[in-house]
């Protein structure tokens, strides 16, 4: 057996069936090895990004591992930014790349990068392994890494002489696992349950966290049995599960008004598995000015980062979770008149049903509109690839997901391109779901080489491209906040997408006026297999509300508040 003979069998004993990549001259031995597999499932996606996004949506729609495979040089470098999104929002993945032959390294051989350098910020871990009998281990060690605690990548890299060295005994057993995940102490608990007891205005604030520690479950509990009102962040929506029992939705830049007004007038704010990044909290010393903090996370880095903690508590999130609710059991919280408060900002505050188009023109599509239609045609588990932009957001908000692992969405790194790759990830973890890629006409063009993917494994995906022909949030941006000064946001000569998915055998219908849009979505899951949905959005339509760059959440703008100040009414119509 031979090094790459033996990831593959590595892989096979860790449940690993699929693997996502692209073969390049330093990974052949891999490939080689491949060739006499049979538990080990190759997607070959057609460029090493789609590789790396597509193990992310993979491993965030399964909770199991992802994969990546690619080649030396510009191989590796073309995976960094998938393995950069999946470090930002803890998914776990390993991925392998070969490397030039051991005696090459350091010459600036042909297709010689310094692999191990370039990823030490995006990974959990790295290493370059240098020795035939230390790859077996590596690899071992590369899974437990990668779901030990809080999840991440681990990137191996392996020089090609290294991959085809003979003699090495077969596969031995896995290495020992770590230390088991800290466990809350009773002190610790007590603390926190004295600390909701003397709150009168407490807020629980979730992120992704909570599932990629597997803790639904808990955290549903522990929501139904201390009814507090609760936001999440954008990787965390879904915790709170279809019931959405006193949830408020997401908080931060494009949250609701209700979440941010509840998080800015709370006295306590409980943090459960998210990390306080600046696109939730907006300016820090206004993000929920007179709570105090408790902390709830895996991750010893992340308490205290952003803001001191009152009590910050590192354990396992399930087993913290569960403490939680036990101690619900015996004592009540006295925060009635906060609920009814909560809710009456939900009513008149919360993401309100958006009108057919910003302009008033009943044929126009806007946004949420079609994010509307869509949640309510969808089936209620699909899955739900977002890209990155405006259409991002209004899933965000308009989009009713049933639970967190439905919604994949680039949160920490804002990864253009993301969506198609990570459904078809979704897919493959998940083969009789029904999976959609919402995308932007920008996001999509970033990694539409894809859909000879799609086509290749026949996979029955549904896109829907939300095409206002611009860079829409950057347009949004330079209209609130640069005079509306358009710059470089045009896309106005893009590609005719039906015709493009039609040259990937993938049927395609149009909508380009609202009354459309009911039929083009029926025909969309109606259609066997792969369709693409194509629907033409109001350029104008931005995303509401928001918040202004270095401004606290408290001072969210509305598109009624914004245009009445930037537009005041001529004398006649006053």
């Amino acid at each position: 057996m031979n090094p790459a003979q033996q990831i593959l069998a590595i892989f096979e004993r860790h449940g690993i069936d699929t693997v996502f990549g692209y073969p390049g001259g330093c990974i052949m031995p891999l490939y080689d090895a491949l060739v006499d597999s049979v538990g080990v499932n190759h997607v070959l996606c057609r460029h090493e990004q789609g590789c790396a996004l597509a193990a992310d949506g993979y491993a965030r729609a399964s909770g199991r591992v992802g994969v990546a495979i690619g080649t030396s040089g510009p191989g590796a470098t073309n995976l960094l930014t998938g393995v950069a999104n999946a470090h930002r929002d803890s998914v776990p993945l390993v991925v392998i790349t070969g490397q030039t032959p051991s005696a090459l390294i350091g010459t600036d051989a042909f297709q010689e990068v310094d692999v191990l350098g370039m990823s030490l910020d995006i990974v959990k871990h790295s290493a370059l392994i240098t020795e035939p009998d230390a790859v077996g281990p590596a690899v071992e060690q590369a899974f437990e890494i990668a779901t030990d605690g809080r999840p991440g990548p681990v990137w191996l890299d392996i020089p090609k002489d290294v991959l085809q060295a003979e003699g090495l005994a077969s596969v031995t057993g896995a290495a020992a696992r770590t230390e088991p995940a800290p466990r809350p102490t009773n002190s610790e608990i007590a603390a926190l349950l004295d600390r909701l007891a003397r709150a009168r205005r407490p807020v629980l604030y979730s992120g992704g966290g909570v599932a990629r520690a597997g803790a639904e479950t808990a955290f549903r509990a522990f929501v139904a049995a201390s009814k507090l009102p609760n936001v999440n962040s954008l990787n965390g929506i879904g915790n709170a599960g279809p019931a959405r029992c006193e949830a408020l939705g997401m908080l931060g830049m494009h949250g609701s008004k209700a979440a941010n007004r509840a998080v800015d007038e709370c006295d306590l704010l409980l943090v459960v598995g998210a990390r306080l990044d600046d696109r939730a909290t907006g300016r820090l010393d206004g993000f929920a000015p007179n709570a105090r903090l408790v902390h709830i996370d895996i991750d010893a880095a992340e308490l205290h980062k952003r803001r001191p903690a009152d009590l910050a508590i590192r354990a396992d999130l399930t087993a913290t979770l569960e403490a939680l609710t036990e101690g619900m059991a015996k004592q009540g919280l006295k925060i009635a008149a906060w609920r009814r408060q909560c809710r009456q900002w939900q009513t008149h505050d919360g993401f309100a049903a958006a009108a057919a188009g910003p302009t008033g023109d009943p044929a126009s599509i806007g946004g949420p509109a079609l994010v509307r239609a869509l949640s309510a045609a969808a089936p209620s588990d699909a899955i739900v690839a977002c890209d990155v932009g405006q259409h991002q957001m209004w899933v965000a908000q308009h989009f009713a997901f049933a639970a967190p692992r439905n919604h994949l969405s680039s949160g920490g790194l804002g990864t253009m391109g993301f969506g198609l790759p990570a459904a078809i990830g979704a897919q493959f973890a998940e083969p009789d779901r029904c999976v959609i890629n919402i995308a932007g006409d920008g996001s999509f063009m970033m990694n539409m080489q894809e859909l000879a993917t799609v086509r290749r494994y026949r996979l029955p995906l549904k896109i829907v491209i939300a095409d206002n022909a611009c860079l829409g949030m950057v347009r949004q941006q330079q209209e609130l906040f640069y005079a509306n000064r358009e710059s470089q946001i045009a896309l106005d000569d893009n590609p005719d997408f039906a015709a493009l998915a039609r040259a990937f055998d993938i049927p395609t219908v149009q909508v380009r006026q609202y009354g459309e849009l009911a039929a083009g979505l029926a025909a969309l899951f109606d259609t066997p297999g792969a369709c693409l949905l194509h629907v033409a959005v109001a350029r104008a339509d931005n995303v509401w509300p928001t918040v202004a760059p270095g401004q606290a959440n408290r001072n969210m703008l509305d598109a009624e508040s914004w245009y009445a100040a930037e537009c005041p009414p001529t004398a006649a119509q006053a």
